[in-house]
């Protein structure tokens, strides 16, 4: 599967802006082959936009959600972006991402459960539960949001249920080197998996972003890795990595769940 990751700055607080960028990003990303094109966490809004976020948050089958599945649906790719979502129902707004197809039909959705620091925890509702996986060209995938993959628990939840790829759209601040350096990777070999972990550049309102988006996979390698800046990150990857990752990293095979119970469950 070829996969693009999208390093950008956007537009904060400007969703028809960003949602002219991923016309071109998606021309962009299919002329190169590419599959899947990932975006950032909170693309759509922004992130560090404060109290703006509630009058930009959006149904996952609202108007932008309408717009992108036509975007992919021209450049024949699937588009996983983040977004400030709304629930209809109850109100509140979630820090979430979906996916659409290459036909423009939603394939998977998930809120982001583990929220980073009291700016988050005041835009947002915490989402109560890791989503099931879905297939796309034969991978199994998972989804989780930023902060969420640096919980080994959620990662190794997702792996049990059989997760060969997770996106991660994701905001890192740019003091936090040690996520892309050392915590993906781990997480990647500790799984047997691929991360995709795509971050946001530049500055935003003040907010300084790290970039370096990365694609790391199941033997904890580096299959891509951007800079600082703003790039369209390409990158292919194959099942084959896995099954050989699984030879010499035997950590899934090996475990002793009835060994953790106690720990895992203390609160």
């Amino acid at each position: 599967m070829r996969l693009a990751l999208w390093q950008t700055t956007g537009f904060p607080a400007a969703v028809e802006s960003n949602l002219r960028a991923l016309e071109q990003t998606a021309r962009s990303a299919g002329a190169a082959s590419a599959e899947l094109l990932l975006c950032p966490e909170c693309w759509l809004c922004g992130y560090n936009i404060g109290s703006a976020v509630a009058g930009l948050a959006q149904t996952r089958d609202g108007p932008a959600a309408c717009r992108i599945a036509a975007i992919a649906r021209e450049h024949g790719l699937a588009i996983a972006y983040g977004y400030a979502e709304r629930d209809p129902t109850s109100g509140r707004v979630y820090n979430s991402v979906q996916v659409m197809g290459a036909g423009g039909q939603p394939l998977a959705g998930y809120r982001k459960t583990h929220l980073f620091g009291p700016d988050e925890r005041a835009a947002y509702e915490p989402g109560t539960q890791l989503e099931p996986l879905f297939t796309f060209a034969d991978f199994k995938v998972g989804l989780l949001v930023c902060y969420d993959v640096e919980y080994p628990e959620a990662v190794r939840s997702l792996a049990l249920l059989g997760a060969e790829l997770i996106l991660v759209p994701t905001a890192l601040p740019a003091e936090y080197t040690a996520i892309p350096d050392f915590v993906v990777p781990a997480r990647s070999v500790e799984n047997q998996l691929f991360i995709a972990y795509c971050n946001r550049a530049g500055v935003e309102n003040g907010l300084r972003f790290l970039g370096r988006s990365c694609l790391t996979g199941p033997d904890g390698k580096s299959v891509a890795a951007a800079g600082a800046g703003e790039t369209l990150l390409i990158a292919d990857i194959s099942r084959s990595t896995i099954q050989a990752a699984v030879q010499s990293y035997p950590y899934l095979k090996d475990r002793r769940p009835e060994l953790y119970g106690r720990v895992t469950a203390r609160s």
